[in-house]
């Protein structure tokens, strides 16, 4: 079971409501040093005015601990009553713990000044052993309040101060991450930019070059070679404006045109790119929907759109002639794509980067809370990509 945590006001309220009903059921059973001849109300008048003083002990410091000075001389005068006397060290402490920091230094010469000349007069007009006695009482009245709030004080501060550096070394190390992650973004595009940007700007413009030649050679435009020289300048054209998108992300820079995330909804112009690309090899694509397509987010749309494109990509690549078949199927929580196409035995020579596609599409589906799989069944090559409609991150 918890305990109740009290604000502050009422925290306050409970402290002065006991010490007036402490001080009264003192009052009313006569434990209370009573002066002969005062009435009851003389006792009782202090006891109240101090309980009124703990209401204001953290906004009024200062006046609260100077009115709680007068209320003490008059509680000692007419009758002293130990809820008066606690209340009263209360209000010192909280003087020297909410109020100004030279508080506590006047507090503390103002409560030895007290002991000391009360302590004095004991001696002058009493005994050694009564002075030791009132020294110890003032004491414990005067400064064991201050000086215990003090100590607390010193404390809270400094857990403040650390608190503080910490937190300041906390911003200047995210500072520093930050300032790393953009000089790596920076370095990566200037090696996008360098070496694969230039790469496939070559590769188009010797496309458009083998193209006029072509053209001058009056090659017929559903010639099997002319289709080719198409499909690669296309490709590499719509390659290279990618990666310029890409660079201008990784410098964090906003591009000349607005960059919209590739959607399941421009499948279709895959499905055509890669039928021009595979005709030659006897490949015939084809796409079969199922299911209330609805909304998708973001980061799953463009994960299934790239996932189809590498798998299309991976078919013209490697399929035998035959049809290719997409399936995307709309699920009520899950997206499952599945591209089948025909099973090719053996294996040629391995080319740089091969089988790159399959790790980075089960990477996107991993990183997505889906799972992808990729492999011969039966005479058929199959991958199957299984996503949830909504990103692992947008989850409630």
């Amino acid at each position: 079971m918890g305990l109740v945590r009290l604000t502050d006001r009422q925290e306050d309220l409970a402290i002065a409501a006991a010490g007036l009903l402490g001080g009264l059921l003192l009052i009313a059973f006569g434990a209370y040093d009573a002066r002969p001849g005062l009435p009851v109300w003389a006792a009782v008048l202090p006891l109240a005015a101090m309980s009124a003083l703990e209401l204001v002990r953290r906004r009024w410091t200062i006046g609260a601990v100077c009115a709680g000075g007068v209320l003490f001389g008059l509680a000692v005068y007419f009758g002293s009553v130990m809820a008066t006397l606690l209340m009263y060290t209360d209000l010192l402490y909280a003087a020297t713990l909410y109020g100004p920091a030279r508080m506590s230094k006047v507090l503390q010469l103002t409560g030895a000044a007290a002991t000391l000349v009360l302590s004095g007069l004991s001696w002058r007009y009493g005994s050694v052993p009564g002075a030791l006695l009132v020294a110890v009482f003032c004491g414990l009245i005067f400064l064991a309040p201050v000086w215990t709030a003090d100590l607390l004080r010193r404390h809270r501060d400094r857990a403040e101060t650390e608190r503080l550096r910490a937190e300041q070394t906390a911003l200047l190390a995210e500072l520093d991450r930050r300032g790393a992650v953009v000089a790596e973004r920076a370095r990566m595009a200037r090696e996008l930019h360098d070496v694969i940007a230039n790469h496939l700007s070559a590769i188009a413009i010797h496309a458009t070059g083998a193209q006029a030649v072509a053209r001058r050679q009056q090659r017929a435009q559903d010639e099997p070679l002319v289709e080719a020289l198409a499909v690669i300048r296309e490709n590499s054209v719509q390659g290279l404006a990618e990666m310029r998108r890409m660079i201008g992300l990784l410098r964090e820079a906003v591009p000349e045109e607005p960059y919209a995330a590739p959607r399941l909804a421009a499948v279709d112009v895959l499905l055509e790119q890669a039928a021009t690309a595979g005709r030659t090899a006897g490949l015939r694509f084809s796409l079969e929907e199922c299911g209330e397509r609805g909304e998708l987010s973001a980061p799953v749309e463009l994960a299934a759109y790239r996932i189809v494109q590498e798998s299309l990509t991976n078919a013209v690549k490697h399929a035998a002639p035959g049809p290719v078949r997409l399936r995307i199927g709309y699920g009520e929580r899950e997206l499952e794509i599945t591209v089948e196409s025909e099973y090719r035995e053996g294996e040629g020579r391995p080319v740089p980067g091969a089988k790159a596609g399959l790790v980075g599409m089960g990477e996107r589906a991993q990183l997505l809370g889906g799972a992808l799989s990729a492999g011969p069944d039966g005479p058929r090559w199959q991958v199957r990509a299984v996503l949830p409609r909504t990103a692992s991150g947008e989850r409630e």
